[in-house]
């Protein structure tokens, strides 16, 4: 089943019935496969609050300022090549100094398609820090770079990089689309992020990329049950890239 409207995206999202579909347990230590089934992402229930609990714990520890001022020094040391900066800086923030090994491991962390590179990634991350740590690195590594990414192509000199990343959330999201279970039917649910975010019924001119406005409830972060962690965070370094890059350009 394909959802495409905003107030039908929240109900399943609110609703504990649809779940993440599950994936394989048997996945041999160290590798992506045993990654993913120990992630708080694809897991459910108490699994699912522990896991996510011991994420926000080590987010705790983070101020999303501080975050946002490193990411923005490193743009500017890198002489505007921004790309690796993100995961670099949460790194450091993390008390993990090489995050090398990132890209590779994060390659099929959403979808699980492995590769032997993939696994003595995995193996390497979590050879420097723990769990929530490599959790964190992995799922915000490729979403955060799609973000800017996509921001980049919207914003104009004078923009509000908090703003142009507010308005490419909900217009340009950086993840298309969300999958949960239902349990009761054994049916996937695929909620198009992009049609939800554009539901006229919620949003004003929906189509139209408009930096001015202001806050609006996408559902890019997720929504109800089980929201990202750290949406803060992530604007954090998203801002401190663009506002290296675009510091120049403004009015």
């Amino acid at each position: 089943m394909l959802i495409t409207h905003h107030a039908e995206a929240r109900a399943v999202l609110s609703d504990g019935r649809y779940v993440p579909p599950p994936v394989p347990q048997d996945g041999e230590p160290g590798t992506l496969a045993w990654l993913r089934a120990h992630v708080s992402r694809f897991s459910t229930g108490e699994t699912h609050a522990e896991r996510r609990r011991l994420v926000v714990e080590r987010l705790s520890a983070l101020d999303p300022a501080e975050l946002r001022t490193a990411a923005r020094a490193a743009t500017r040391d890198r002489d505007g090549d921004w790309r690796g900066v993100p995961t670099a800086v949460l790194g450091a923030a993390l008390g993990v100094p090489d995050t090398s090994a990132v890209p590779a491991a994060a390659s099929g962390y959403l979808s699980g398609e492995g590769s032997p590179q993939a696994d003595a990634a995995v193996a390497e991350l979590l050879g420097l820090t723990d769990l929530p740590a490599v959790t964190l690195l992995l799922q915000g590594h490729a979403a955060t770079e799609a973000l800017i990414e996509n921001a980049l192509t919207h914003a104009v000199p004078g923009d509000d990089p908090e703003a142009v990343l507010r308005e490419t959330l909900r217009q340009d999201p950086p993840l298309k689309a969300s999958r949960r279970l239902d349990t009761r039917t054994g049916e996937e649910v695929t909620i198009d992020l992009v049609a939800a975010n554009r539901d006229p019924e919620v949003f004003a001119d929906p189509d139209r990329f408009d930096a001015s406005r202001g806050p609006a409830p996408h559902l890019t972060f997720g929504d109800g049950l089980r929201p990202c962690p750290a949406p803060a965070h992530a604007l954090a370094l998203a801002a401190g890239v663009l506002d290296a890059l675009l510091e120049g350009t403004r009015r």
